[in-house]
């Protein structure tokens, strides 16, 4: 695992933002690079009317359809002024909705204090709304873990192991079974607003699976495109390690194991993998034993009560006949 968390600029914002949100760029393309120190979503509101109080200077600066009515029923001279008080705060951007037109003062404040201007033709609640989704995503706690990952039955499977122990070749026969490939090798977890954690592939690598032998396949071209997703959450590891016949591993499954990941628990399962056992079939059984598990069926602790009660029952019969 290795951390990948790196500040937010408007230039990522803008990357991510963009297809969601139709973003265009208006002024400032060299200033592209400016943080965003703060993931909420701001309206200047009273900040154009020079009360600065409580201002919050270090989010993304929303102009709607009341923030440009008011400006442009301000004089000229009095209209740069209350521009200029606000341009001068360290706002990382402002972004105007509803396709609003920049008016020729913001122009030229973008380019005094280099503060990009962006816009979108949503209606402005709309926008913030989904403005503060995706600088919820860009600012949550991230890592990086060698693993492919799996939506097996809806439940999400990373696979991991040392190198060349089988992770993709298991991945590919889930993939024949009907189930979806989220990343191959190299996952990006981070953790979203409410604990849980999502995984997803690089861009680079999305779609893509390395078999060794064969080489780098693109999966929805041969499987169709049910058998990829774009993001799944986690709900269980399941390491590969091979086989050693002088060690026994658990056989139970009384003897639970997690994995902490960005502080939070996740189910892990160990398989051993030896030559014929087929691990795709078994990945996909213990996804189903994890599903079941969700719904209060614990099939371990299940056998071992009754194990349990048919060991007291005989003892109570054997006491009777003394």
């Amino acid at each position: 695992m290795s951390n990948a968390a790196a500040p937010v600029t408007v230039g990522s914002f803008y990357e991510h933002a963009s297809p969601l949100m139709q973003l265009s760029l208006l002024s400032g393309a060299e200033y592209m690079n400016r943080v965003i120190p703060e993931e909420a979503i701001n309206r200047p509101g009273l900040a154009l009317a020079d009360f600065f109080q409580y201002f919050a200077e270090k989010r993304i600066q929303v102009f709607g359809l009341a923030e440009m009515s008011y400006l442009k029923s301000l004089e000229g001279a009095e209209r740069e002024k209350r521009l200029e008080n606000l341009f001068r705060q360290p706002i990382p951007c402002i972004i105007l909705t509803r396709n609003r037109n920049m008016i020729p003062e913001m122009k030229r404040m973008s380019e005094k204090y280099k503060i990009p201007i962006l816009r979108s033709p949503l209606i402005t609640n709309r926008f913030i709304n989904l403005a503060t989704v995706t600088m919820e995503h860009l600012v949550a706690p991230q890592i990086k873990f060698v693993g492919t990952m799996m939506d097996v039955m809806g439940i999400g499977v990373l696979i991991e192991g040392p190198p060349g122990i089988g992770k993709s070749e298991a991945a590919l026969g889930l993939i024949e079974r009907g189930f979806s490939l989220v990343a191959d090798d190299l996952t990006v977890i981070h953790r979203d607003s409410h604990s849980r954690l999502i995984c997803a592939s690089s861009e680079l690598t999305r779609y893509h699976m390395e078999i060794r032998g064969l080489g780098i396949i693109h999966v929805p071209s041969i499987f169709g495109m049910a058998s990829v997703s774009l993001e799944k959450r986690l709900d269980m590891i399941v390491s590969l390690y091979p086989v050693d016949p002088t060690k026994e591993g658990d056989r139970s499954g009384l003897d639970k194991k997690f994995r902490k990941i960005l502080d939070i628990d996740v189910s892990l399962v160990e398989l051993p993998v030896a030559p014929g056992r087929d691990m795709a079939g078994v990945i996909e059984v213990a996804a189903m034993n994890q599903k079941l598990s969700y719904l209060g069926h614990d099939a371990a602790k299940e056998f071992d009560q009754n194990l349990i009660r048919t060991l007291q029952k005989r003892r109570a019969v054997r006491l009777s006949t003394i």
